[in-house]
């Protein structure tokens, strides 16, 4: 393949210094280090080694690889890792594929909560999970079941989500047997929705009255009860969006599936195309797979 004719690190090394020193307000030290690892990788800031031909006796440097999983550089190593790791866990039986997401009117929210919401969306998702499977109008079963946290579409604007890759099928009470679902898409989406949507909602509660939401600049009048009470009624009146796919294979299937999203990153050096006068030039896809320049 034909190298990019630009890189993250081109992007980061041009303007990471007035980036950070915009932003140093929110920017944490994990912010700081994967940009630095990003910056520096391959390069002689993270040293290297020698490498010779015993043949012909050539000689050439190689630099070291900074292994973060958020470098374009170095996710395949990782993802082959995680890989290798996470197929000793799987059953021999198909899996299916939930998604969680939350609604638009919260992600400015999440933006500003990011620990707290997308906590939330983890603990919310899951105790849905497990109390719907474990009712047995539904499925009668304890379950088990992978989450991965993906905080932007392919539109590459926020958009926190959870992948839920989940057994088709459980343990019985007892632990006696294996409970095949009686639904083509496992659990009844509508209750998931309303069930996700109540936990949710009773979460934000919950962290309003413990003061552990900010409300910076102009939303700031929502730290008021009343107010933010408002803010919140409006989320009631319609079902979340709750994405159910049917079983789509064998446990080598859906661990390649969900590896596409523990180990990618948002802009690949790839969908670079120019850096100039402090403006980036990238592709993008929308939802209609319509490849666009922004």
């Amino acid at each position: 393949m034909k190298p990019p004719p630009f890189e993250v690190a081109d992007i980061i090394r041009a303007y990471g210094n007035s980036f950070i020193e915009k932003n140093r307000s929110w920017l944490t030290w994990l912010h700081l280090r994967v940009l630095f690892a990003i910056e520096h990788c391959r390069t002689a800031a993270l040293g290297g080694h020698l490498d010779r031909c015993c043949q012909c006796g050539h000689e050439a440097i190689s630099f070291n690889s900074c292994r973060s999983r958020h470098c374009p550089k170095c996710q395949t190593n990782a993802r082959d890792k995680w890989l290798a790791e996470r197929g000793k866990e799987l059953l021999p039986v198909k899996y299916v594929h939930v998604v969680f997401t939350i609604p638009h009117e919260l992600s400015w929210l999440a933006l500003q909560n990011k620990k707290v919401v997308y906590d939330l969306l983890f603990r919310c998702s899951a105790a849905t999970l497990l109390e719907i499977a474990a009712d047995p109008k539904h499925l009668g079963a304890e379950i088990g079941f992978l989450s991965v946290l993906h905080t932007w579409g392919q539109t590459l604007q926020h958009h926190p989500h959870v992948h839920c890759v989940i057994p088709a099928g459980g343990l019985s009470p007892d632990h006696q047997r294996w409970v095949h679902p009686r639904y083509a898409f496992f659990l009844p989406v509508k209750v998931l929705s309303r069930v996700f949507r109540g936990k949710f909602i009773a979460g934000l509660k919950r962290a309003f009255r413990q003061n552990k939401l900010m409300f910076p600049g102009t939303v700031k009048r929502l730290a008021d009860k009343k107010a933010f009470d408002a803010f919140l009624r409006p989320l009631f009146r319609h079902d979340w969006v709750i994405y159910s796919k049917r079983p789509f294979g064998g446990p080598q299937h859906v661990l390649h599936y969900l590896a596409r999203y523990t180990h990618r990153v948002a802009i690949s050096n790839h969908r670079i195309i120019n850096v100039a006068d402090g403006k980036v030039t990238f592709r993008w896809k929308d939802y209609a797979q319509r490849t666009i320049n922004s």
